[in-house]
């Protein structure tokens, strides 16, 4: 029942700034947008970004309050084989993404490539093996 997620939502204290790069950069459409909340088309899964104040509203949570550090998730995107992820990788580089590693072949046989979004948050680019399908 639990094994299957249907939202992601990264908070944030810099909304606008992250509206942007995900829908400049790496070309999310927003369906949905709300005070201090942002939704995004995304097959699959839903995809949010929300600020501390509205999670905190919601929740009355303490750790709402205090100020984050640290890499806590990645968002992975596949793409169809490996010359993909340099181009892709090229592409967002070139519209703001920041360059964190570029595009190498992985001992596990995928091509990857990290980047980062402007709160920090580091985000994967990776190559499907043949015959897998996005």
């Amino acid at each position: 029942m639990l094994n299957r997620i249907g939202l992601i939502t990264i908070v944030t204290r810099n909304i606008d700034e992250m509206k942007k790069f995900y829908t400049n950069v790496l070309e999310f459409n927003c369906i949905e947008e709300l005070e201090g909340y942002v939704e995004f088309e995304s097959k699959g899964v839903r995809f949010a970004i929300t600020t501390d104040d509205v999670m905190y509203d919601a929740t009355n949570h303490p750790s709402y309050r205090e100020e984050k550090k640290g890499q806590r998730f990645e968002l992975a995107f596949p793409l169809p084989n490996p010359d993909a992820v340099g181009v892709a990788y090229d592409q967002i580089i070139q519209k703001g993404a920041i360059p964190v590693s570029p595009p190498v072949m992985m001992p596990w046989g995928r091509m990857t490539a990290f980047f980062a979004d402007p709160d920090g948050n580091i985000h994967e680019l990776y190559s499907l093996k043949p015959g897998e399908e996005i």
